[in-house]
């Protein structure tokens, strides 16, 4: 009785088993198969590549190489404009890059994205980021060849990215350092300004140039740290140990406190070195009050798909801050800097997934 008892179990494990194993291959026979990549440089290519580079993003790079051009003392025009372009577009190249060694963790937080969906292949994002970024370097270099030595640290440093993220200790100074590299690219982009000028500079207006890349470097190192907190469970998922993944939420938010406090700070000692106009204080007393609430906001929510709209307000205060020390600087950059601005804000507010920043 025992055996045939046995017997049933058997037989009821392996129809089981094998229902399941037919269910599997019908579901296999009738999925859509998976989408095939574009061609190459054809034009559904460069839109899939441009919602990669993440358009609402690429005013982080503005405004950070607008500072340091800013401060370039006698700026011709033609000189200005030609550097600005490769320093807008330079963070989207670099977040096409960075895009190409994270799939993994994309694949959960962000599936809309063309990469993740197979779009466009890894190997055609590498290969076009790389050429975007190699060129803007080629550009900046022909205003000043000294500017060759930071222009390739920073794409040395975007394929070292998804290392240090990976390490609570290092993905937001190593992002950091890369976006504050810009104002001084920017800065060198006056050809006739020596390295031993650069370093020098340092010391003019009160060290108002220093605070101003400080402020860069803190400003993003608080994007980066809070926008953690929109990833937390598919980074956990995936072997990430950013900082909210490890030390929760709370110290996340305490941790973004902080470096909101010393970007604010480094901004105020820059407009101060500069002798800041009324108008560049009036933007910067709104970049405070944008970032004031987007740190208090954090810290009432516990909720990851709720995190953007600090996040948010975030990147907003970032570019505020850059804008009040190239209007303190350059008060004819005013008409420019508010279009520059109203471009940034029209990109978010269209950006394909909202909860995405």
């Amino acid at each position: 009785m025992m055996a045939n008892q046995a017997n049933r179990v058997f037989d009821t494990k392996t129809s089981i088993i094998t229902a399941g194993l037919r269910f599997s291959r019908w579901l296999a026979l009738t999925a859509p198969a998976p989408r095939p990549a574009v061609k190459f440089m054809s034009l559904t290519f460069w839109k899939a590549f441009w919602l990669t580079m993440r358009p609402y993003l690429i005013f982080i790079s503005g405004a950070a190489g607008l500072v340091g051009l800013s401060f370039i003392e006698h700026p011709h025009p033609y000189r200005i404009m030609l550097a600005f372009w490769p320093l807008l577009f330079s963070y989207g190249f670099g977040q096409a890059l960075t895009d190409c060694f994270q799939i993994d963790t994309d694949t959960l937080s962000s599936p809309y994205r063309p990469l993740v969906r197979g779009v466009i292949t890894r190997k055609q994002v590498l290969r076009t980021s790389l050429a975007g970024l190699i060129s803007g370097i080629v550009l900046l270099t022909c205003l000043n060849p000294l500017i060759l030595v930071p222009g390739i640290g920073a794409v040395l440093g975007l394929l070292g990215y998804t290392f240090f993220k990976k390490r609570w200790w290092g993905g937001p100074f190593w992002n950091s350092w890369i976006v504050a590299l810009l104002p001084i690219i920017g800065r060198m982009t006056d050809g006739h300004l020596r390295l031993t000028e650069v370093a020098a500079s340092f010391n003019a207006d009160s060290g108002a140039f220093l605070f101003a890349v400080l402020a860069i470097l803190f400003s993003y190192g608080n994007f980066v740290v809070m926008g953690y907190l929109k990833d937390i469970s598919p980074d956990r998922q995936t072997g990430y140990k950013t900082f909210p993944v490890v030390f929760g939420w709370r110290a996340t938010a305490v941790y973004s406190d902080a470096l909101a406090l010393a970007a604010a700070a480094f901004t105020g000692l820059a407009l101060y070195g500069v002798h800041a106009n009324f108008i560049g204080v009036a933007i910067y007393v709104v970049a405070v009050t944008v970032n004031t609430s987007a740190q208090v906001r954090i810290h009432g929510l516990r909720d990851e798909h709720k995190a953007f709209g600090p996040i948010a307000n975030v990147v907003r205060a970032l570019i505020l801050y850059s804008l009040a020390v190239v209007v303190a600087k350059q008060i004819d950059w005013l008409a420019f800097g508010a279009v520059f601005y109203l471009l940034f804000e029209t990109a978010l507010r269209y950006r394909p997934e909202k909860s995405q920043v």
